[in-house]
């Protein structure tokens, strides 16, 4: 982990000013010559102990002026300070006033450590700012420039101080503020109970990264699940000893991040169960966190049963496996919710829950209702050559009753301009789905059908969509 001071000091540092030093002539390595500043008619050396101090703390104002010394690159004005900084402090300046400037950090060698961004131009001046951690002690030199060659007008350098946190192990919970420079910041977590858990990271300077390490091999990573460019891992833990590692996405950027671990907020409301017993008309909470779950249930008689799994954090995806049957459905329940429908017979099944492609993690629901297959409801008889026109409503499914007294090949077609059609057969043995099968957005069902009743459902890909279609069977 990156070392930390018992007291580490935040300063504020405002604008950029990389060009700022550009007109600098250098000494040569071989004397010890104070730094020559290019001006507009001569080179003249400064000697940096006769430049004003500024004191961490304190506000410092000045001017930028036509008197002050000039950049002769772009012909801004600049005005330098000295600053004394100790070993592992952080510092922070911001620039303000209605000068529109820029700051820049140099060591003792003349070394540009930090810069500020160029603010944009707005009727208002934008406040600069920069920050560094100090890696050795010594003077620095605090360079306030004016944005480009019209840039002038008073300024105030302002500081404070602020301590990080100095400790590698984090209670639970807790909050903490931390800095990154070269590396990454490693904690030790200790989990003392089972439970849902999550930790965030959070920073204005840095892609902020987190990575969890912990007991049998647990290891889990994430960059954006906060929103923005802020971390979050949220998930299930087992008693143990934890590492986390917070860092930026890019190894080159650096600056100051807060960490807050708790946990979830949904534990103490809901009670998550992730398998064991799926029963009809009880929904329950899950939590996914890349594996799949599996939960079982058992019919007596035979019936049609529906299936949705619910979750705003990931795509949700359903399976349902037993008696012959295996069907498994995506975005059946509308926008990324899962939905499978299917008249089963008698018998024990298996549904697994998880993400589509395996990505993702949160919180989801899932619920299970069976009706009766005598008791389904019928919006009439299909019959060959004799097509249904009807509409559908949102959610909504309509069910019709055909029956074959020949054997042979039909098919059937459902057919609409108003929405995704899809097509079920169930009966006598067979269970045939169809989303695109007749073309476009229509559906079709072709097979062999033996002599005995069928049902037919007629119904949108999404639950939400609704509109006016044709139903029709013919036979081939």
């Amino acid at each position: 982990m990156a070392n930390r001071a018992s007291t580490v000091t935040l300063a504020a540092l405002g604008g950029a000013a990389v060009g700022l030093i550009v007109g600098w002539q250098l000494p040569d390595t071989t004397t010890t010559a104070a730094p020559i500043i290019e001006t507009a008619e001569a080179e003249t050396e400064v000697d940096s102990a006769s430049l004003p101090s500024l004191q961490l703390g304190e506000r410092l104002r000045g001017e930028i002026t036509s008197a002050s010394e000039l950049n002769g690159k772009d012909g801004s004005r600049f005005e330098r300070f000295t600053l004394a900084l100790e070993e592992e402090a952080l510092v922070e300046i911001e620039l303000g006033g209605p000068l529109q400037g820029t700051l820049s950090l140099y060591d003792a060698d003349e070394q540009l450590l930090a810069s500020s961004a160029n603010p944009a131009y707005y009727d208002a001046p934008a406040a600069a700012s920069l920050r560094r951690r100090i890696d050795e002690s010594g003077d620095y030199m605090v360079v306030v420039s004016g944005q480009d060659m019209h840039s002038y007008g008073p300024f105030t350098l302002t500081s404070r101080l602020m301590e990080l946190t100095t400790s590698d192990t984090l209670e639970m919970p807790s909050r903490a503020d931390g800095w990154l420079q070269d590396g990454g910041d490693t904690y030790s977590v200790t989990i003392e109970e089972s439970g849902l858990y999550q930790f965030e990271m959070r920073s204005s300077d840095v892609d902020a990264y987190l990575v969890l390490e912990g007991p049998n091999g647990y290891r889990r990573e994430d960059d954006d699940s906060a929103g923005n460019l802020d971390a979050r891992i949220a998930d299930f833990l087992e008693p143990g000893e934890y590492r986390l590692i917070a860092r930026s996405a890019y190894e080159q950027e650096g600056g100051l991040y807060s960490l807050e671990l708790g946990p979830h907020e949904l534990a103490s409301d809901v009670t998550l169960r992730n398998s064991g017993t799926l029963a009809m008309d009880e929904p329950l909470h899950g939590w996914f966190s890349g594996e799949t779950l599996t939960y079982e249930f058992t019919l007596d008689a035979p019936a049609a049963v529906t299936i949705d799994m619910l979750s705003s954090d990931f795509d949700a995806y359903l399976e349902l496996h037993g008696d012959n049957v295996s069907i498994s459905d995506d975005d059946g329940g509308g926008e990324l919710n899962a939905r499978l429908y299917s008249p089963l017979e008698a018998g024990s099944y298996r549904v697994t829950a998880r993400s589509h492609g395996g990505h993702g993690s949160g919180l989801f629901e899932l619920r299970a209702s069976a009706t009766a297959i005598d008791e389904l409801p019928s919006n009439g008889q299909l019959e060959v050559d004799s097509p249904v026109n009807a509409r559908l409503e949102p959610g909504v499914r309509d069910y019709y009753e055909l029956v074959v007294d020949e054997a042979g090949r039909y098919r059937i077609d459902l057919l609409s301009d108003d929405f995704d059609a899809y097509l079920e057969l169930d009966g006598q043995g067979q269970y045939l789905r169809d989303d695109d099968g007749a073309g476009g957005l229509n559906s079709r069902i072709s097979a062999h059908l033996e002599p005995g009743g069928y049902r037919v459902t007629a119904r949108a890909y999404g639950s939400s969509e609704s509109g006016n279609y044709t139903l029709q069977l013919h036979r081939e």
